[in-house]
């Protein structure tokens, strides 16, 4: 018998149905994933099976004796000490230690009723093997290494969802629930959950995350909360995309062999006189059929038409970074890092949480006080993505916080009713009318990126955009970002995404020293120090150089053509932008059809000389 069992359910709450006639099961051992599109109802059915919430109508069977915990998505700010908070997972068992303990203490302070109750308190704990809970949760902490005597309060994000976890497994469940546990999770911290789970002997996981490489990793099979509907697929989040774009295609050919029949049917319902005397009664019945059917039908939510406005281009310099040190109450968190930013460079930040990647940002843009200098280039036009979403107004609408009041914004030099552009962003008007307090942390996300996105820039500078985002919603941002022309610098802890967007990774080491590798996460862990000696770093003319490699000295040939790449890089680049614009418009073809070709052509060939070029420069540079 399967360990979760949900037959023809069916949940609302006064629009479309969250789950509409729903079937699932989920098996001992599964590591099953829950995805879906942000507000398609997979926290709530979490909550169905943990018993929280309870169907419209249909069942959620739950095999008898089985024990389900569940970690929340979102995470406390309270205090008080980490072994009494995880001893409250025990339920009625941590109550009764307590007050044996409070009794215990009055007793020894002469309160006699305090000593009648302990007797009575004592043959409950016996009987419930209460005794051996203190062991189970120092075993616990130990295991997660948490200090049981630490406050909440005090710790990071990511150690009090260790502490949630260690509450929810210290009865040792035979199913554990986890909504979005990656959240807010710097890259050390989920990579740490990972292996834990998987060390976990015969725990049966049904889990809700965005994070795509937490999923592949951790999942046997993935299920779509989908219109309502769950479908399943077998394997990992690689796997389901094969299978969920064959499963999308034969749909599409489905719904349209279905609008076909439709069609004709409504055709011939209309025709004349004559067709009305033969109509066939049974034919009209079947084609009421096709109406109802048509109207029940629920399309497939729509994507986020994303569109970066991209300002004129920067100079080549973004910015120059020389020993720049930045403090906190006396703490270093930034030590003497050295660098340089050139137009189109991609770079990821990654490191725990509190090492200072936001702070480093921040003083790069000038917005925080720092020793050394930063060089700011030429005719920069910035676009800020915050992770605290402080640029949104809680109380104002979604569209007044877009548009700042106004009725129409600029697209890309078109104007267009704010409205309008929201419904790329999957706001329908009403929606668009509420106050941002009323959304989910994916749709205020979605707000921020449709805010920013308004923006014209030549540098967008990321902290956490992916936080609570869908995974539709991340492959689209990725791609945006991947064909902008631009310079981002971005701060994320999701690995997949760092790894299909940037092209070199700044990497914290908590100490305040910063290291340059190129490319993306999986890429530095390649190149790290401690996997791989030898590992190959980007330096820039000014960072400090801890490669263990020493340097050549170069040939006077070399130095010469070293001193001279710059300038012929600029000429280059040059004569590639007055080209660019005297083509333009088109009205060179006109005038002069094989100038205008051979300029064409030219410009392929500045496209590959610069690569060589600059090729050459990084070679001659590392040296």
């Amino acid at each position: 018998m399967a360990y979760i069992t949900l037959r023809d359910v069916q949940l609302a709450f006064g629009g479309p149905a969250l789950l509409d006639g729903a079937h699932f099961t989920l098996e001992r051992g599964e590591r099953v994933c829950l995805i879906g599109r942000n507000g398609e109802g997979k926290s709530t059915l979490l909550k169905l099976i943990e018993g929280t919430l309870q169907p419209d109508k249909g069942e959620v069977l739950v095999q008898n004796s089985l024990t389900v915990s569940m970690l929340t998505q979102d995470v406390p700010m309270d205090s008080g000490r980490v072994a009494d908070i995880v001893a409250d997972g025990a339920g009625e068992v941590a109550q009764i230690l307590r007050k044996y303990n409070e009794a215990s203490d009055a007793c020894v302070l002469g309160d006699m009723q305090a000593c009648e109750r302990m007797g009575d308190l004592q043959h409950q704990m016996d009987q419930l093997d209460g005794w051996s809970l203190e062991t189970k949760v120092n075993t616990i902490l130990a295991k997660m290494g948490l200090d049981p005597e630490a406050d909440l309060a005090d710790l990071s994000g990511g150690r009090k969802r260790r502490v949630l976890l260690a509450r929810a497994l210290l009865m040792q469940p035979d199913i554990l629930l986890l909504d979005e546990p990656t959240n807010h999770l710097d890259v050390e911290s989920i990579e740490w959950l990972e292996k834990f789970l998987l060390e976990q002997n015969n725990l049966t996981l049904l889990f809700i995350s965005h994070d795509r490489s937490f999923v592949d990793r951790l999942a046997t099979r993935i299920v779509e909360l989908d219109r309502g509907t769950l479908r399943s697929y077998e394997g990992n989040y690689t796997r389901y995309l094969e299978l969920k774009a064959q499963q999308m295609e034969a749909e599409e050919k489905q719904n349209a062999l279905f609008d076909k029949k439709l069609a004709e049917e409504e055709a011939w319902i209309r025709q004349g006189v004559k067709a009305r005397r033969t109509r066939n009664e049974g034919r009209v019945r079947a084609l009421k059929a096709l109406r109802d059917e048509s109207k029940a039908r629920r399309s497939q939510q729509g994507k986020v038409n994303m569109g970066v406005q991209t300002a004129q281009r920067s100079g080549k310099l973004v910015f120059e970074i020389d020993n720049i040190s930045v403090s906190y109450d006396d703490t270093p968190l930034i030590k003497n890092f050295s660098t340089v930013v050139m137009r189109g460079d991609r770079i990821g930040l990654v490191g725990d949480n509190g090492v200072g990647k936001t702070t480093l940002i921040k003083a790069i843009l000038g917005d925080l006080p720092h020793t050394g200098e930063v060089k700011i280039g030429t005719q920069l036009e910035i676009a800020y993505f915050d992770q605290l979403r402080n640029q949104l107004d809680l109380e104002n609408t979604v569209a007044n916080n877009v548009s700042e009041g106004s009725d129409f914004v600029d697209v890309n030099g078109q104007r267009r009713h704010i409205l309008s552009y929201l419904q790329d962003f999957l706001f329908l008007p009403e929606r668009a009318r509420t106050p941002v307090k009323a959304l989910s942390g994916g749709e205020r996300n979605r707000v921020l990126l449709a805010k920013l996105l308004l923006k014209p820039s030549n540098l967008i500078v990321m902290d956490e955009p992916t936080n609570d985002l869908d995974m539709v919603t991340l492959e689209l941002l990725e791609d945006m970002l991947g064909e902008y022309k631009g310079t981002l610098l971005l701060i994320s802890h999701d690995r997949a995404f760092m790894d299909n967007v940037v092209t070199s990774t700044w990497v914290f080491d908590g100490k305040g020293g910063i290291e340059e590798y190129i490319g993306g996460y999986q890429d530095y862990l390649a190149q790290r120090p401690s996997t791989t000696p030898t590992a190959v770093k980007k330096e820039s003319p000014k960072a400090e150089k801890t490669n263990t490699t020493p340097k050549t000295k170069l040939s006077y040939k070399d130095q010469r053509e070293l001193e001279q790449l710059p300038q012929e890089i600029e000429k280059l680049e040059k004569e590639q932008t007055e080209l660019t614009d005297k083509l333009a418009d088109g009205s060179w073809f006109v005038k002069d059809a094989g100038a205008a070709t051979l300029a064409s052509q030219r410009l392929a060939e500045i496209e590959e000389q610069l690569l060589e070029k600059i090729e050459r420069w990084d070679t001659l540079d590392n040296k």
